[in-house]
């Protein structure tokens, strides 16, 4: 069974293995290799598997006549296949001065536009490479992590009430020890996203950072006035705290958020989505949403309700009103978990600032 153990992602990772004399059974995970020809020559590569690693062509034939599988770069792609880490903020908005559109995250967007309902199995199975190298990253990252996903509507303004309350829920959530998870979009995710961000810095940064925001309040008509209202935060406060975004390119309108310090970002929704919710395992937090997020309320309830993921995982639904009269999710929830192991595992509260305590209670 292979495990973490033997995977390099990183040029200093593929240093300190050499060093100890052999490649053999690792798995190199998009690495540039060009300048480590003289190592590969010299080092037992059987049975390793190269993905996505650039590498000079005689160090490729004798890496292959040593039997290692070698998966090389696919080129003019806007994405790397292979990754072996997070995305972060920088990365995908690189070349936000001249415009979003130029933007990594705008060009990966605009591929998948093109190619989703082409009929290429070779663009299909790039795609499904891509979310599954994301997916290791994303279990290796949070390793033994508290993590407590929140969810809620991308509608949510910047400069309203309910995005600073979403904030401040993100803020006491991180100092509390816990790893925030959001859907890594705008509204209630990135609100989430930026009061972690906003963790370790003095109370009176939110406000100061929600003014900066509100030049900007929506990622229309413009994701790069938007963008560029959240990098001006993130250089304030250059010490942000740690969060994890997964969006999706399904819903690549939507951009992702600059305040998750990691991104897990899909071109599969239902493997987003899924995977999000599973590796919430100290708690799921749902904010005022609507068809999206009364999706993720029982997409979160069915494990819970079978058993199928062990310990039903706590489910904490903020606003009263919004859940049983605007929306009236709760009283089918509560009857769903009438005699179940899940009914200590869910709650109803009227505000955030009730959520990390009921979410203490349940644990």
């Amino acid at each position: 069974m292979v495990n973490a153990d033997i995977e390099i992602e990183t040029l200093a990772e593929f240093d300190q293995v050499v060093a100890r004399g052999s490649l053999s059974g690792y798995r190199i995970q998009s690495v540039n290799l060009l300048e480590r020809t003289f190592a590969l020559l010299s080092a037992d590569t059987s049975a390793a598997v190269f993905l996505g690693c650039a590498m000079e062509p005689d160090a490729s034939v004798k890496v292959r006549a040593d039997g290692a599988l070698v998966f090389p770069p696919v080129p003019d792609l806007p994405f790397n296949p292979y990754r072996g880490l997070l995305y972060t903020p920088e990365e995908l908005f690189d070349g936000l001065p001249d415009g979003y559109e130029a933007t990594p995250d705008a060009l990966a967007y605009a591929w998948f536009q093109e190619t989703k309902a082409d009929g290429d199995v070779f663009s299909s199975m790039l795609r499904s490479i891509h979310d599954d190298a994301v997916s290791d990253a994303l279990d290796e990252h949070l390793a033994g992590a508290r993590v407590v996903g929140v969810m809620g509507g991308h509608a949510m303004s910047r400069g309203g009430t309910d995005y600073r309350g979403a904030a401040e829920l993100g803020r006491a959530l991180t100092r509390s020890g816990l790893t925030v998870a959001t859907g890594g979009g705008p509204g209630a995710m990135e609100a989430a996203n930026l009061g972690a961000y906003l963790a370790p810095a003095p109370d009176d940064a939110l406000a100061e950072a929600l003014e900066l925001l509100a030049k900007a309040p929506s990622f229309t008509p413009s994701v790069s006035d938007w963008a560029r209202a959240a990098f001006a935060v993130r250089e304030r406060w250059p010490a942000g705290g740690d969060s994890v975004g997964i969006p999706t390119w399904f819903y690549g309108h939507e951009p992702p958020n600059a305040f998750a310090a990691h991104i897990a970002k899909y071109f599969a929704n239902a493997t987003r989505e899924d995977g999000l919710l599973a590796r919430s395992t100290a708690g799921v937090v749902f904010l005022p949403g609507a068809a999206g997020t009364v999706q993720e309320v029982f997409d979160s309830a069915t494990p819970n309700y079978y058993g199928s993921r062990g310990e039903p995982a706590p489910m904490v639904l903020v606003d009263r009103e919004h859940w049983t009269e605007h929306l009236p999710v709760w009283p089918l929830l509560r009857a769903l978990a009438r005699g179940r192991a899940m009914e200590s595992r869910i709650a109803l509260v009227d505000s955030v600032d009730e959520v990390p305590g009921v979410l203490a209670s349940m644990s």
